[in-house]
């Protein structure tokens, strides 16, 4: 698949036939909506396409979060949910067989999907447990974590439901599962698998129990999001509604690119357009336009999603190229999101 940006003549509602959304940030924030989630991905499903909620949250049930869109008139069953400690429980049974002991460090999500899965549950270190379950509670505190330590430290398996420094919140970001797995792993110098987002693991699954063939990833982290998106040769739509914005898409790395972008969950019923290069060095993407000349980007034309998109080819195209554009030219490029 193509390391830029592709164009789609039809809305990727009705080119794609399941949306592997993420939820914080792209749906809600915290516990606020997010303007236009609920009409974009109401629109989206009544073009035909199904949807699964994808989160790295491991901490709550898929009742819990399906109950929380739906007071957001994004009306979810438990089954269109699939959380991190979900896949979690999943990478735990590759290695380890039912009736093992693993400590869960962590919430109600991920103990549910450890016990489904068919382990036992322990909750110190002293009784032998063959892994370690990490995923976030806002309730974890030292006791927790050091329990984990211990244990790792005697061998059990560390399995991260995911790696996300930051959480998105209503008043900020906060600090996410990733900074408390990274307090166990400089304890015990032990790297923990992960299996959460950038890791592909979620998307599979979740594609698996859709049966879905024409699958999109939405999300707007291009480090977890879309990443695993690229990782599990997925399409992936930024929104720049959370934590990454289009400065970030136009300094992306290969691995992190998105392949469509748009302003928010609305832009699930357009068309998109993928800029194009012309005479001079300029990408153009509608009336907008850019270039890197010596290392620079310039820009002309309105703000907005197509000067994001021709600034994301000029500059993809150039370190494709083995060049390199200085980030200090390249501004924040908002499309006036809140």
């Amino acid at each position: 698949m193509s390391l830029g940006l592709i164009s789609s003549d039809t809305p990727l509602a009705e080119r794609y036939d399941l949306a592997l959304v993420d939820l914080d940030g792209v749906a809600y924030r915290g516990h606020e909506p997010i303007p236009n989630a609920a009409t974009g991905l109401g629109g989206a499903r009544a073009a035909g396409m199904r949807l699964v909620f994808v989160t790295n949250n491991a901490s709550r049930e898929p009742q819990s979060v399906a109950s929380q869109l739906t007071e957001l008139d994004i009306p979810t069953s438990p089954e269109e949910v699939m959380t991190a400690a979900q896949a979690a429980a999943a990478l735990l049974r590759t290695r380890l067989e039912p009736g093992a002991r693993v400590l869960v460090v962590g919430g109600a999500g991920l103990f549910t999907a450890v016990h489904d899965a068919g382990f036992v549950i322990v909750e110190s270190a002293d009784e032998e447990p063959v892994a370690v379950a990490q995923g976030f509670a806002p309730e974890l505190g030292w006791a927790q974590l050091a329990e984990a330590a211990y244990a790792v430290q005697r061998g059990a398996w560390h399995v991260a439901s995911n790696l996300d420094l930051s959480l998105p919140t209503a008043r900020g970001f906060a600090p996410g599962n990733g900074s408390l797995v990274r307090a166990v792993q400089a304890a015990t110098g032990v790297e923990p698998s992960s299996a959460g987002k950038p890791s592909p693991t979620m998307y599979r699954l979740a594609i698996e129990r859709a049966g879905a063939s024409s699958p999109l990833v939405v999300g707007d982290r291009l480090d977890t999001d879309l990443a695993g998106a690229r990782s599990g040769g997925y399409p992936g739509l930024h929104v720049l509604t959370g934590v990454n914005g289009g400065r970030d898409a136009v300094l992306a790395e290969p691995g992190l690119r998105p392949h469509y972008i748009g302003a928010d969950l609305l832009s699930l019923l357009e068309p998109h357009a993928a800029p194009t290069q012309g005479a001079e060095g300029w990408w153009t993407c509608g009336e907008a336009a850019a270039r890197v000349t010596d290392g620079a980007l310039e820009l002309t034309g309105p703000a907005g999603v197509d000067l994001i998109r021709a600034a994301c080819g000029a500059a993809w195209s150039t370190v494709d190229a083995g060049g390199a554009v200085d980030a200090d030219t390249v501004p924040e490029l908002a499309v006036g999101n809140p």
